[in-house]
């Protein structure tokens, strides 16, 4: 699937995002369960009404999701994690990751304990491979009800056992029309040497590499050595044109001027088109990535059942909408529109049509040894090939080597002066 339209027109939304074995229930579990369902399926005047809190259960789950991916009080928007607590008086501990590599880094590392964390599309593949997601139980999650057909029994969880879709969206190009005149339609604008030093790149290698796929006519998910050799070699030209491989810091450096063309996702694309006239958004007419982000609990929750409260309470249509309201990403429930901004609802940014869609590609999870291949390009790719890499390394040793002889020298002084 691939896409070719440019987007030009502002979109209006409230909020601004700068920027993806069985588990112990506790002694109450099923009380807990049953008392959380009863209160996420209330009726849609529920956020107006100010009904009594709920009392402190005594439970914190742990979320784990991208930066400023869920509505939190500011811009007029509805916190969504407080009114959780509000209603189920289960307290919400909310941190955030900048790339699905590091929630993975993360979660492998056991630095943490998550309860409820959002991945993309095919790091759910991946860690449904390595066992590392819980099976979610659906009577928890009715809400589940309102995703709409077409996000159900995806290719990263074909058998829909291990989550929710949160959001979804698709991958363009931002550029500033002040400083860069043409109109943009293709991905060979990054590699354009007139904009050297002004051009950002992902700081991923699975979408960054992806831009290059594109381009070389590539499946995204192509398991063939010679394909990433081949897409890693334009990456390498690529470098010395790139001034940044970034993520959130996109923001600041379009806005600022910094930088004048760069990679991004379709949701951001809308906040920075309606906060910069002079900022456009266009998916390249060869084509681009689809994604989905989604709920999941991590198989080491110790609190399973409340975290799929939260997961279900997050699928109300009414919360999802308030909560896209904020975000600016698309809703995978058409019953959410409903409670959303109408021009963001009618916004081919957030929804773009099938013409695009049919131009598109997924990620997958793909094996381990190609998972390590990439790994190993891309840090070639970013350090510039091989070669930099082994005068660099040179060079560290050369350091390395002079401070053990002055280490040395000191120490044979020190002997003789004591002598």
């Amino acid at each position: 699937m691939k896409g070719r339209e440019n987007f030009h027109g502002k979109v209006s939304i409230h909020g601004k995002r700068k920027f993806r074995g069985k588990r112990r229930r506790g002694r109450f579990g099923g009380i807990f369960s049953g008392l959380m369902l009863l209160l996420a399926l209330m009726p849609v005047q529920r956020i107006q009404a100010q009904e009594a809190a709920a009392p402190d259960r005594g439970v914190t789950i742990n979320v784990y999701n991208w930066g400023e991916y869920i509505a939190n009080g500011t811009d007029d928007s509805l916190d969504v994690n407080a009114e959780f607590t509000r209603r189920t008086g289960i307290r919400v501990n909310y941190t955030t990751f900048d790339s699905n590599e590091s929630l993975y880094s993360k979660l492998v590392g056991g630095g943490a304990d998550y309860d409820v964390i959002i991945p993309s599309d095919y790091m759910v593949s991946k860690l449904i491979h390595e066992n590392m997601l819980a099976e979610l139980d659906f009577s928890n999650i009715p809400n589940y009800q309102y995703i709409d057909g077409s996000f159900r029994n995806p290719d990263y969880d074909p058998e829909n056992r291990y989550s929710v879709p949160y959001t979804w969206g698709v991958v363009g190009l931002f550029y500033n029309t002040d400083y860069i005149e043409e109109e943009i339609t293709s991905w060979s604008a990054l590699w354009d040497d007139r904009y050297a030093g002004k051009i950002l790149m992902f700081d991923n290698p699975r979408d960054s590499f992806a831009i290059a796929q594109i381009l070389l006519g590539q499946s995204l998910n192509t398991t063939d050595e010679n394909d990433w050799l081949e897409a890693v070699a334009l990456l390498k030209q690529q470098k010395p044109l790139v001034q940044a491989y970034v993520m959130d810091r996109i923001f600041d450096k379009m806005e600022s001027e910094e930088a004048w063309i760069a990679p991004y996702y379709s949701g951001d694309a809308a906040i920075l088109v309606d906060n910069s006239e002079n900022i456009r958004f266009v998916v390249p007419e060869e084509g681009t990535n689809y994604f989905v982000d989604a709920m999941c609990i991590p198989a080491t929750s110790v609190h399973k059942a409340e975290a799929e409260a939260y997961i279900n309470f997050l699928c109300d249509p009414e919360i999802a909408g308030e909560n896209m309201n904020y975000v600016g990403y698309s809703t995978p429930e058409t019953a959410a529109k409903a409670y959303m901004d109408q021009e963001m609802v009618a916004s081919p940014v957030h929804y773009p049509d099938e013409e695009i869609l049919a131009r598109t590609q997924v990620f997958v999870n793909l094996p381990e040894d190609t998972g390590k291949l990439i790994d190993r390009l891309w840090a070639e790719a970013k350090m510039g090939g091989p070669g930099e890499s082994a005068v660099l390394v040179a060079i560290i040793l050369g350091f390395l080597a002079v401070y053990i002889a002055i280490i040395v020298g000191k120490r044979r002084r020190r002997k003789r002066e004591l002598a």
